[in-house]
């Protein structure tokens, strides 16, 4: 389930009821934050089935008035490499200046009837701060069908660094709510440190 909130105390307490691991969790999400004050954040675990196994991922994005901070925890099985189960945990810290696009998409149900404000079935929310890029090629071609030249490769870049979908009938309708209040704070932060100083 995600939280959001506006306090270093708030965020702990949702790393907690997450029930994920928490000390481990907690620990390495306020390491990254450091003494920075904790402006908005979102705490999300989601279960997969793999295979005959259940898995938990759980995802925390913190906004400092400096960086944006993410980190995923997820748990494995027991393998060849440990005879007991283990959990990996990492956290990445970026200045907000470097973030390059923050997508937010909505899904919405009975479109014709939508009212202002309504909530979503659906959002996700992508990040992107030029970690991870994704290239989509295709052949290039003019409008002659005759035409057998070479024209090279067109295609797309997008940066993918994280997505994270949350829906109504999965999560709830307060996680949904708590994404789109955590979006609209990041691109407000991002928007405050690119405007120009007087």
């Amino acid at each position: 389930m995600a939280k959001t909130g506006t306090t270093t105390q708030g965020l702990r307490a949702a790393i907690e009821r997450s029930g994920y691991y928490p000390a481990l969790v907690a620990e390495a999400v306020e390491s990254a934050v450091g003494g920075e004050a904790v402006a908005s954040y979102v705490v999300h675990q989601e279960t997969t089935f793999d295979a005959n196994e259940v898995r938990r991922h759980v995802t925390v994005l913190v906004l400092t008035p400096h960086r944006f901070i993410v980190s995923h925890t997820d748990e494995q099985a027991a393998d060849s490499s440990s005879p007991t189960p283990y959990a990996t945990t990492s956290t990445e810290s970026v200045k907000l200046d470097r973030i390059s696009s923050v997508v937010l998409s909505r899904v919405v149900a009975n479109p014709e009837s939508y009212t202002p404000g309504a909530l979503p079935r659906e959002v996700v929310l992508t990040i992107g701060w030029g970690a991870v890029s994704r290239i989509d090629l295709e052949p290039a071609a003019c409008g002659d069908s005759n035409c057998d030249a070479d024209h090279g490769y067109t295609g797309n870049a997008t940066a993918d660094d994280l997505s994270l979908r949350v829906s109504e009938a999965g999560d709830g309708p307060d996680t949904v709510r708590q994404t789109l209040a955590f979006a609209q704070a990041l691109s407000e932060a991002i928007a405050a440190t690119a405007a120009p100083t007087r």
